[in-house]
């Protein structure tokens, strides 16, 4: 057990290193692609309510991808992290310019006190960030767990979906039995269904 999460903890070194190392120019560019990609995906495109995420380091940026939902009429929802209870509160978003604060993982977060609250059972698309994945849907997050007690949470029908690098894909992510897949990953090359 520790063995393992020593393992991804190097993983998550490497990725950050890996990531980092990138000219802005070619993350750019390949956060583009992954943002197309995403808007060619039958799931998504026929989704109504998708929960979404604001990066923090080392994942894939979604500030277009929020911009671009709201053209396509979608409702969007972001997750709020509680450290003192240690999960995720959905939260509707309407105006990110306005709705979003600095979050107690350093990224932007919905305001709870102008977001209003989503039921779970609500989401047809879940866009769940990731540190690196691999081809069966493993993924490794930042280590707070917060996404792995969420994920079982989620109805069955609500598609989960990683956003990820091509650099980020590794053949095999360590998992623990507490670590939760995702069901599809797109990068900037590929859409890979779970097998």
């Amino acid at each position: 057990m520790e063995e393992i999460r020593v393992k991804k903890q190097e993983i998550r070194e490497t990725m950050a290193n890996k990531i980092a190392a990138m000219a802005s120019d070619a993350v750019s560019t390949k956060t583009t692609a992954i943002e197309n990609q995403l808007f060619e995906f039958a799931n998504f495109l026929e989704s109504r309510i998708a929960l979404l995420y604001t990066p923090i380091a080392s994942e894939v940026d979604t500030a277009e991808i929020i911009r671009r939902s709201y053209m396509y009429n979608k409702i969007i929802v972001l997750p709020g992290f509680n450290p003192v209870r240690n999960r995720i509160t959905l939260l509707k978003v309407d105006d990110p310019d306005k709705d979003l604060i600095k979050g107690p993982r350093g990224n932007f977060e919905p305001d709870p006190g102008r977001c209003k609250a989503v039921p779970l059972d609500c989401l047809d698309i879940a866009v769940i960030p990731g540190i690196a994945m691999d081809e069966k849907g493993g993924r490794i997050g930042s280590g707070a767990g917060y996404y792995d007690r969420f994920i079982p949470n989620l109805p069955i029908t609500t598609r989960k979906v990683g956003l990820v690098f091509e650099d980020q894909v590794m053949p095999i992510i360590p998992m623990e039995s507490h670590d939760k897949h995702v069901d599809i990953v797109i990068t900037e090359k590929r859409v890979i269904y779970k097998i």
